[in-house]
């Protein structure tokens, strides 16, 4: 693979007009087609094969019309302190305000609160369902402010008006201020480590450009895929920190290839065959990791897991032939100033290599501090990670609704009131649907349900219920007495279906519990069933890579350990962050409550193919020095010294470009940005800058052993590139003479 990919670098270097061209083009061609697509909806989750689902999809085949509709408004009322709702001024200015909706041709009911019995007990509070043709996203902007001039006009006479449901509801859109800084702190980064403002901004332009094409295809596949914009934010926020991180390795070993003398041509192509090929690997477990989250059963986390692969695989694209065309174009400037000094013509000064010697740098003196004391090492940063862990075991999860809305908003405030005058499970309704093809007495099936559901504990009241015209399925609503979110009502759903299983058998009727709040709850339990299946696959996969790639028992398995304390660590951050509210003011946070169901299986995926970076290209140094005849603890020295300070600059940028969607008002995208910044920082500086040191140094040889039979059996992976020394002349120095490389001394 290093020798083709050698090809490639070479190739893009000498064509680079044409590759920039053809890249332009592409960008172009995304974009006109993301402009002429129609908008995307943004749709509910679903989880194929659980009860809930199952009761909504008989619900859409037996009840149409009634499931058909579009966004939902409610318009919530409170009278003034001391005050009934139900007075003579207010009852007038209540009506008026849902009188100045008609006329909306996107409106198609409101009901009075007076008519329906839609107000509270003590009288204070009301409220009005406004419904509507069309969904959220297709709602016209003079819709949305009649409803808003309705709830001003109700606000007029004195009632206090908040607006809940999704009418208002809007699509989160990247490009805010935390984006904005977590970009630059990735420039200053950049431009630190490469020493170069040339280097840094090109980096910085190739990912950008294959974050904008993501970006557009995202957009103009939205409506065919059932893309949504939190799939869009994904595919920006990895497309965005990969492909800084991709540049920056190739960027990186080409600057290093040129300060030993290399021509441009052939450092471009030695760059990709080497740091291009651990991109190659890295890139590809990204993508199969993110991918494999389709085997969950869950189409958002399909849309989202594949979203994601696309624009990591387009990363590795740009970087393997944008990037190498790039550096044709920036000719010396992409080298630090001290190398161009050092080789112009006519300067006198003999060619020097950045890390001179006798002057080692900041990672080359950690590697030798971890060296002299690898158990104590090893046995702080175990420990630390352990103890940041340990909020994980108190891991509850959830889906975030309106009660996850910062209080500033209406919707969080038309919540509370909702939750005031009607009870705190009013929010979070149960529908219970009764499947009737062969039972023999429909209405005497149902009215037994009605009673089954009233007598359990817990519920507050079950409405009357509905028949469709064929006679053979009935629709009731039970209310909790609990929230949406609590561990009351989940256990609620399972009583209501553990009573309603006698009926079944009795009668023939098929009962099923659904609603919203069901199969948040159906989903949160599918999401812990299968976490650990996935963990297990996900480390079974990175072993036998890394096997693979390192020819190494020992390696992949201290990979594999590192990989599961940097998850756990970075579950006890989610845990203490958003269930606890440790931080919470200081990270902008403002509702606590369980963890994002689809967040744990979402970060391992992601997470596991950047813990891979990490270990690919700081590992591959330490193999390469070891193969040619360097001892453990040089190899590990080798490797810090040609990796450390690149892969520490890369593994801030990841972290600023999440971090920066943590600023974000949705909680889904709150949550991960939280979670993935966490986890990059624990993987890249404790387990791969001390853990592996420690471990590797305690090892010994016995790290790099591999038995005889899987050297036989495993493929060859040159991730090193030690097919370009035999098949690949070397360079020649400015003085003509060759550059010495190490012969191969182990295998």
């Amino acid at each position: 693979m290093a020798t083709f990919l050698y090809r490639i670098g070479r190739w893009a270097f000498r064509r680079r007009r044409l590759v920039s061209g053809v890249w332009l083009g592409v960008l172009v061609l995304a974009g006109v087609a993301a402009a002429m697509a129609p908008a995307g909806q943004e749709e509910d989750l679903s989880m194929p094969g659980t009860e809930s689902q199952k009761a909504f999809d008989l619900l859409d085949e037996r009840f149409p019309q009634a499931n058909s509709q579009g966004a939902e408004a409610r318009l919530v009322f409170r009278a003034p302190d001391g005050q009934q709702v139900t007075a003579r001024e207010h009852k007038a200015a209540v009506e008026d305000a849902l009188g100045s909706l008609d006329g909306d041709d996107q409106v198609a009911s409101a009901t009075d609160p007076y008519e329906t019995g839609a107000v509270s007990r003590d009288g204070t509070i009301a409220y009005s369902t406004i419904t509507y043709t069309a969904d959220a996203v297709e709602l016209t902007e003079v819709t949305k402010s009649a409803l808003e001039d309705a709830a001003s006009r109700a606000r007029d006479a004195g009632l206090t008006v908040e607006v809940g449901g999704s009418a208002l509801d809007v699509e989160e859109a990247p490009g805010g201020t935390t984006e904005l800084i977590g970009v630059l702190v990735a420039a200053v980064v950049l431009v630190l480590a490469l020493g170069s403002l040339v280097a840094a901004g090109l980096s910085l332009l190739t990912a950008f450009l294959g974050v904008a094409i993501a970006f557009c295809l995202v957009s103009a596949l939205a409506v065919p895929l059932g893309l949504t914009s939190t799939v869009a934010i994904l595919a920006l926020m990895l497309g965005l920190a990969v492909g800084i991180d991709y540049a920056l390795f190739i960027t990186s070993r080409f600057r290093d290839e040129r300060a030993q003398g290399g021509e441009p041509e052939d450092a471009a192509g030695r760059a990709v065959g080497t740091a291009g090929s651990a991109v190659v690997f890295a890139g590809a477990t990204v993508v199969i990791a993110l991918a494999g989250l389709g085997v969950v059963g869950i189409p958002e986390l399909t849309r989202m897991g594949m979203g994601g692969a696309g624009a990591v695989a387009l990363a590795v694209l740009v970087a393997l032939t944008l990037v190498p065309a790039l550096l044709g174009f920036s000719g010396r400037r992409v080298l630090p100033r001290a190398v161009r000094r050092a080789n112009a013509p006519g300067s006198g000064r003999p060619h020097r290599a950045s890390n001179a010697a006798g002057r080692p740098g900041l990672a080359v003196r950690w590697a030798r501090f971890v060296l002299r004391r690898p158990a104590a090492v090893l046995l702080t940063a175990g420990l630390g990670l352990g103890a940041i862990a340990v909020p994980a075991l108190s891991l509850e999860l959830g889906l975030p609704g309106d009660e996850s809305k910062s209080v500033e908003t209406t919707q969080r405030r038309a919540y509370d009131l909702l939750s005031e005058g009607f009870g705190p499970g009013f929010n979070g309704p149960l529908t219970v649907v009764v499947d009737l093809p062969d039972s023999p007495d429909a209405r005497a099936t149902t009215a037994l349900v009605v009673r089954t559901v009233r007598d359990v504990d817990g519920v507050a009241s079950v409405g009357d219920p509905v028949l469709s015209r064929a006679g053979d399925t009935a629709v009731l609503t039970a209310v909790p007495e609990t929230a949406p979110n609590s561990g009351e009502t989940r256990d609620l759903v399972h009583t209501i279906r553990d009573r309603v299983s006698g009926i079944e058998a009795d009668t023939g009727a098929d009962v099923l519990v659904t609603g919203r709040t069901a199969l948040n709850i159906d989903i949160s339990e599918a999401m812990s069933d299968a976490l650990l299946p996935y963990l297990t696959v996900v480390i079974g996969l990175a072993v036998l890579l890394l096997t693979v790639v390192f020819r190494s028992l020992l390696v992949p398995v201290k990979a594999a350990l590192g990989f599961l304390l940097s998850v756990g660590a970075a579950f006890g951050v989610l845990v203490a962050v958003f269930q606890w509210g440790w931080a919470a003011d200081l990270l902008s946070i403002e509702q606590t409550g369980p963890v994002m169901s689809l967040m744990p299986i979402l970060i391992i995926g992601i997470v596991f193919g950047l813990a891979m970076d990490y270990e690919v290209f700081l590992l591959t140094r330490m193999r390469e020095a070891y193969v040619h005849g360097a001892s453990p603890g040089e190899a590990v020295v080798s490797g810090f010294r040609y990796s450390g300070r690149v892969v520490a600059a890369a593994a801030i940028i990841m972290i600023s470009v999440f971090a920066g969607f943590i600023g974000m008002s949705s909680p889904t995208i709150q949550t991960m940005g939280v979670g993935l910044a966490a986890a990059v920082a624990f993987d890249a500086f404790v387990v791969r800058m001390a853990i592996a040191p420690a471990v590797l140094a305690l090892l010994g040889h016995r790290a790099w052993w591999l038995p005889p039979i899987l050297k036989r059996v495993l493929p060859q992976v040159d991730l090193e590139g030690e097919a370009l020394s035999r098949d690949v002349p070397a360079p020649a120095t400015g003085s003509g003479a060759a550059v010495p490389r190490l012969p191969a001394g182990r295998s």
